[in-house]
């Protein structure tokens, strides 16, 4: 799979849901490949091929932060998205730049586990079968006397597939029966995250797990039907199928070699520092991501992650900042510097119609549950991206995102009434664009609040 997405495919697969911004894909794209190229160069050489790193450069709303989690997803690799501004140096109250690695680590870990549980799922799948069939039909506990028969064994061995059968079939689903589980202490798989807040403290993590080993977990009783036990135990006998240091060190190897991490807002930790207040630790920051970003061992509660081969993209809308205020040493790490343009009305009609996960995609499916047909005339497209486009450039510009504010204002009443109207299609066409939102873009002032 790998060796076929060339530069070229993984511009055509960011085609499908990003549009423009060429010269982005086209970095993008080349740094994926390079990636592929040193996977496949001799040993002695492999380590001193360094990713190359990339700087994006555009107002908000233009796709940056889009472009860098579908790379991740094309290629499987563990992602995490971090806002500078979130961090501070070392000394200072907040999240440590550390914290975006340990992150990396636990999602890299998750994607593995969950690779591996897919693994043995046919072997837990009947382990679980097994288990309910021993509480359905219990075998005999007695001890073996001159008594028993092989009529009486063969006949319990009939009765368990008789009842096998029923199970598979469906048949026993809605039966009660009464199981015994371990507590479930990891948490539900999340293949992407985006950081919003401080993760757990590593050694509060390293204390719960050694915890754990000491202090046996006592196990549950509960009644559930047959249809919850099948998925429960087959949860619970996978995990005891999988090697957790094998995924552990298969998990620290794809973070390291693998892993993406996006760093926004790169520009709010730069400029000049008052010398007090909030703005003191900027620099600090940058000299706190830089080891990371140069090359660095980070010990996480999976294993020592060595950040050398992680790829970072970096971006920022950089109004009030330029690339050059970035401390020097920093700057040398991100070689590939890409501007992303400012979208124009054009490319807003390009954004409602062509992406596979357009919004008037994404809207015409949720209303079609309540049995409304939305039908967007290309006049209607034409006016929304026009009013998109007008309000950016009068206003704050944020970019597509402007486009989500605009149809839900213009869906409001449809949505709310949707369950309840007798009109199976609604018409949305330049006259009712500009019957439900024109009236406010006039309005500047309304028009800043509500748009």
């Amino acid at each position: 799979m790998e060796n076929q997405l060339t530069p070229k495919k993984i511009v055509e697969l960011l085609d499908r849901y990003i549009v423009g911004q060429k010269d982005a894909k086209k970095a993008i794209a080349i740094a994926l490949r390079t990636r592929y190229r040193r996977s496949k160069v001799d040993n002695d050489i492999k380590e001193e091929i360094v990713p190359k790193n990339i700087l994006m450069i555009g107002p908000t709303g233009v796709g940056k932060t889009e472009i860098a989690r579908r790379i991740a997803k094309i290629t499987n690799a563990p992602f995490v998205k971090v806002e500078a501004s979130k961090f501070t140096e070392v000394g200072y109250v907040g999240r440590d730049v550390e914290s975006m690695i340990r992150d990396l680590a636990r999602i890299s870990y998750e994607m593995v586990k969950k690779e591996e549980l897919k693994k043995v799922e046919d072997k837990a799948k009947k382990a679980a079968e097994d288990r309910i069939l021993e509480i359905l039909v219990p075998s005999i506990k007695k001890p073996k006397t001159i008594y028993d028969t092989p009529e009486e064994e063969e006949r319990l061995s009939r009765t368990k597939e008789k009842f096998r059968e029923k199970l598979i079939n469906g048949e026993l689903d809605d039966k009660i029966i009464e199981i015994t589980v371990n507590p479930q202490k990891n948490a539900q798989f999340m293949p992407f995250i985006e950081v919003a807040a401080a993760p757990m403290d590593e050694l509060d993590n390293n204390l719960k797990d050694m915890l754990d080993n000491i202090i046996p977990s006592k196990k549950k009783t509960r009644k559930v039907s047959v249809k919850e036990a099948k998925n429960i135990l087959k949860e619970e006998e996978a995990q005891k199928l999988i090697d957790k240091e094998k995924v552990k060190e298969k998990g620290i190897e794809r973070a390291s070699n693998y892993g993406i991490i996006f760093i926004d807002e790169i520009d709010k930790v730069m400029g000049k520092n008052s010398g007090s207040g909030p703005d003191v630790s900027r620099e600090g920051v940058q000299r706190d991501l830089l080891p990371i970003v140069e090359g660095s061992s980070v010990t996480t509660r999976y294993g020592t992650i060595k950040t050398d081969h992680i790829l970072f993209i970096a971006a920022g809308a950089f109004h009030q900042t330029k690339p050059s205020d970035m401390i020097p040493e920093l700057q040398g790490r991100f070689p590939i510097r890409v501007e992303l343009q400012a979208l124009k009305k054009d490319e807003f009609v390009r954004i409602l119609r062509e992406p596979k996960n357009a919004l008037i995609k994404q809207y015409k499916a949720l209303l079609e549950i309540d049995g409304v047909d939305l039908k967007f005339e290309d006049s209607g497209i034409e006016k929304l991206a026009e009013l998109a486009e007008k309000i950016n450039r009068e206003t704050e510009n944020i970019g597509a995102r402007r486009l989500h504010t605009l149809l839900e204002r213009l869906l409001e009443d449809v949505s709310f009434e949707a369950p309840d109207i007798d009109e199976n299609q609604i018409i949305i066409d330049s006259d009712y664009v500009d019957k439900k939102i024109s009236g406010i873009v006039e309005n500047k002032d309304l028009s800043r609040y509500i748009l």
